[in-house]
């Protein structure tokens, strides 16, 4: 048995809830904020067997493509008040980090 823990963007949480209901997979879903952006992300738990693995890494591929959004930067020092007008830039966002661990042992009650 395998613990897949998959970080998503918020805008991508839907999509993947309805493709691994929809594939009859088990998962928990945990609200979380991302350290860059601190923008919400949504962190999946989801068990797997071995055998399920590939099946649970294609919705997660599907489901979270990696796009751009413009942000406002402030540089740390900006100087009297309304000296700075912060420019736009546009970082990436989106995706999905996926961890694959190895359950040494499960149990439900």
């Amino acid at each position: 048995m395998k613990l897949v823990v998959c970080i998503v963007h918020n805008r991508d949480k839907g999509k993947i809830t309805d493709e691994l209901v929809g594939a009859g997979q088990k998962f928990t879903i945990i609200g979380s904020t991302g350290g860059f952006l601190r923008e919400g992300n949504t962190t999946f738990l989801i068990g797997a067997e071995e055998n399920e693995i590939d099946r649970v890494l294609a919705i997660i591929a599907k489901n979270c493509q990696a796009r751009e959004q413009m942000l406002n930067v402030a540089p740390f020092e900006t100087g009297a008040p309304g000296a700075f007008i912060p420019s736009p830039v546009k970082v990436p966002v989106g995706g999905a980090v996926v961890f694959i661990l190895n359950v040494e042992r499960f149990e439900r009650y």
